[in-house]
This record gives structure tokens, sequence and C-alpha cells, in this order.
């Protein structure tokens, strides 16, 4: 007679397949969403929109949870940290996504972890040189060039791609100050009051730089990507990510990072038509390849 599975560890089981989903193919999904509300309406006022709005919805749940609120020390630091990887980086990604297809936006996205080393070995000196980390930012970069190359030749230029990197240095610098700094201890909460107050800078850009001059009108798919990236790319996708870091390896979590761009460029190609050619294929190959190198020597 069989024994039967027990229910806890069943459940246990399904929760860890149903997060794991969640940052592999809704955070993959996140950037044709983001294609989609940028071509529609001002790309400041989504991305503002979206953090705001998720960022008060998580950072409000957590205080009616009894977490309590954060210092003023704490508050300083929120707001730097969200600066840095909500306002400048998002305020990249959603600008440079008017004209580079969500599949390439993916893979430059991705270099964040080979941008977060770089930093860490070679500018603050926080982990210790190893050949074998330069050998995987070699390989690394070379992806990115070989998409560089491609964008050089295309309709969406080359400074689109310099402003996404930019966005994905700011959140490493982001990432490794977070490390030294002082935070509220619910990682949650901390969350909430990043997005939201990053999500309030970009908001007050779109309207300084005019995109609420008039107030946008929003078509309905606007309406929709939005919605699917403030529930499915910030709060469920988020909850997740914090779910797993509880119960998993961190490098096993941040796994996504070669992920997302596997899931970006297939839904661009299957979903929006956007074009993949070989040398598209090649760098996103070489990227992904130097990632995983990548977390592999940081897990060591």
């Amino acid at each position: 007679m069989p024994v039967a599975a027990h229910p806890g560890k069943q459940r246990f089981d399904l929760r860890l397949i149903a997060a794991f989903f969640a940052i592999y193919i809704l955070w993959g999904s996140t950037f044709l969403a983001i294609r989609v509300a940028v071509l529609l309406a001002p790309p400041w006022f989504c991305a503002g929109s979206r953090f705001f709005i998720a960022g008060s919805l998580l950072y409000a749940f957590m205080r009616l949870k009894g977490v309590p609120a954060p210092t003023a020390r704490e508050w300083r630091t929120l707001a730097i940290i969200g600066g840095l990887m909500f306002a400048i980086t998002y305020g990249a990604l959603f600008w440079a996504e008017q004209f580079v297809p969500s599949g390439i936006t993916s893979v430059l996205e991705s270099t964040i972890p080979l941008i977060t080393m770089l930093l860490e070995v070679f500018v603050l000196r926080q982990q210790r040189f190893r050949w074998s980390t330069v050998f995987a930012l070699i390989i690394g970069f070379l992806g990115v060039a070989v998409i560089m190359l491609r964008a050089g030749n295309t309709h969406f230029g080359v400074l689109p791609c310099l402003v996404i990197l930019g966005g994905s240095t700011a959140w490493s610098l982001g990432a490794v100050l977070t490390r030294s700094m002082k935070l509220p201890n619910s990682r949650p909460l901390t969350a909430g009051a990043e997005m939201m107050l990053g999500g309030s800078v970009l908001l007050a850009l779109s309207f300084f730089s005019g995109e609420m001059h008039p107030f946008p009108h929003l078509p309905t798919k606007a309406i929709l990507a939005l919605i699917y990236l403030i529930t499915a790319g910030s709060l469920i996708g988020f909850s997740a990510f914090v779910y797993l870091l509880g119960r998993m390896p961190a490098s096993r979590v941040a796994s996504h990072a070669y992920v997302n761009p596997v899931v970006a460029i297939a839904l661009g190609y299957f979903v929006a038509a956007e074009p993949i050619t070989l040398r598209t294929l090649l760098g996103a190959t070489l990227v992904i390849c130097s990632v995983v190198l990548t977390m592999r020597n940081n897990s060591t």
C-alpha cells in the first residue's frame, strides 16, 4: 500500500514551484509589458505610477501587520537606495524601451550581476580578485559589445542601450551600498518604502518634464500593462523573491538573472514579433553564460 505524501511537505513544494514561476516567468514577462506601456503612454509617468502604487500598497500592508516605521536615519538611507535602484534604474529602463526591443533590453539588464561584481572587485575592493571572475566579465561585456554592434546598424541606435547600462550601474551601486547602510529589518517594508520613494521621484520627473501637461490619456492596453506591472511584476514577483530568499540559497534564487532574458526574448519574438538575429542570440548567449559563471564564482 503506497504511503501518502505528507500534506505539509506537498504544500511547501507547490509554494516553491509557484514562487520560482513568479520570478522566472512573471519577472521575465515584465520587459514586454514595459514595452507595451511606453509605446502608448509617457515612460516616466508609467514607471512612477508602477512603483509609487506598488510601493505604497506594500508599505501600508506591512505597517498594518505591525512592522515598525523606519527611523529618520533609515528614511535617509531608503531615499538614497530608492533613488538609485528605482528612480534612476527604471527611469532609464522605461525611457529606453521606447526605442529598444524588450528582448534586447532584458539581456542588457541582465548585466547587473556583472556590473555589481565589477564594482565589488575593482572599485570598492569588497571581493578578492580572481582570474575566473575577470574571464567571466570579459565574456559578458563581449556579449554586450556584440549587441551594441547590432544596435549601431538598427533603428534604435546605441544611445538607448547605453542608457539601460547606466541604469543597471545605478542598481548595482544601490545593491552594494545596501550591505553597508542601516535599513529596516523587514525586507518587504524596506522594498515598499524604496519603491514608494523612487516612484515619487519618477512622478516628479514626469511632471517637471511636461509629461503631465496635459494629463496623459492612457489607452486600455497601457492601463492593462501597468496593472500587470504593479501586480505581477512588483507585488507578486517581489513577494515570491522574498519567500524564496527565506528558504533557499541566495545563489539559487539569483538564477532568475539568466532565466529572465530567455523568457523575455521568447515572448518578444512570439507575442510582439520582435526580430531575433544570430548576432542577438550570440550576444545573449555570451551575457547569460557570463552571468552564470559570475554567480558561481561568487557562491564559492
